[in-house]
């Protein structure tokens, strides 16, 4: 039974992170911007930062692959 509820949680926080995947790129791409610039300050060559839309893009999917990948191991346990 232990198994099954943590496998339920990681089902909840990829629905969460589907449900909210735009206020969580808008949080995280300020950081991103930061950090890309500190890293070009030190001469390290890093790509650009996502654009906004494409962040969301990238943190909806991510939630969408959290949200199969668990119904996968669900069903494979049942």
């Amino acid at each position: 039974m232990g198994r099954m509820t943590v496998e339920a949680c990681r089902l909840v926080l990829g629905l969460l992170i589907v449900i909210f995947h735009q206020r969580i790129a808008d949080f995280i791409l300020p950081h991103e911007e930061s950090l890309v610039a500190l890293f070009r300050q030190r001469g390290v060559p890093v790509p650009t930062v996502p654009t906004r839309q494409m962040a969301h893009n990238i943190y909806f999917g991510l939630g969408v692959f959290v949200c199969l990948l668990e119904f996968a191991r669900i069903w494979t346990m049942l």
